[in-house]
């Protein structure tokens, strides 16, 4: 009963992010990029490391952060990352370094995840990102670019998105 009552306070709270949005800087030039991504599709959060360099960014300007369904019992080194025990019955994220992250203004972010995340999107949805990147079958209004590829396959995306950052202007 109570995880019902969590997701409906999360549906709430995306509805809510949304009406704040501020969009005025959604042209800007890219100069920073984050990555929401789903540890359940993909494990090796290193891949993204890559993007600088192909889309001419220096290493500290991409940043990753991971969702986790359910947290292992094993310690991990990685800071960035929550799971769905950080969030409370009324949608609020009791994580600080997501909290951080989702703060940072980022020129773009993308939501590397299949379909409708509950958890995902409040984070997309709270996030300061200038402009958002999704992947078809997820909430269109969080996004101001969906893309129609299987996100499994991340060098076809790369190429992808870098196609459409340059045609709107992002990268030069």
């Amino acid at each position: 009963m109570f995880e019902k009552i969590k997701r409906r306070s999360l549906r709430k709270q995306i509805d809510h992010n949304l009406d704040v949005r501020d969009i005025s800087r959604i042209n800007a030039e890219m100069k920073t990029l984050g990555f929401l991504v789903d540890e359940g599709m993909i494990q090796e959060l290193e891949v993204f490391d890559t993007f600088a360099l192909d889309y001419k960014l220096q290493p500290k300007d991409v940043k990753v952060f991971s969702f986790q369904e359910v947290k292992k019992k094993l310690p991990s080194m990685r800071q960035n990352q929550v799971n769905n025990k950080d969030f409370t019955w009324k949608g609020e994220i009791q994580n600080q370094n997501a909290v951080e992250f989702l703060d940072r203004e980022f020129d773009v972010l993308v939501g590397y995840y299949k379909g409708k995340h509950e958890f995902l999107d409040l984070m997309i949805s709270r996030s300061n990102a200038a402009f958002k990147v999704g992947f078809t079958g997820g909430d269109e209004r969080l996004f101001d670019l969906i893309i129609s590829l299987d996100p499994l396959n991340i060098s076809a995306f790369k190429n992808e998105l870098k196609k459409y950052l340059q045609v709107l202007g992002k990268l030069t």
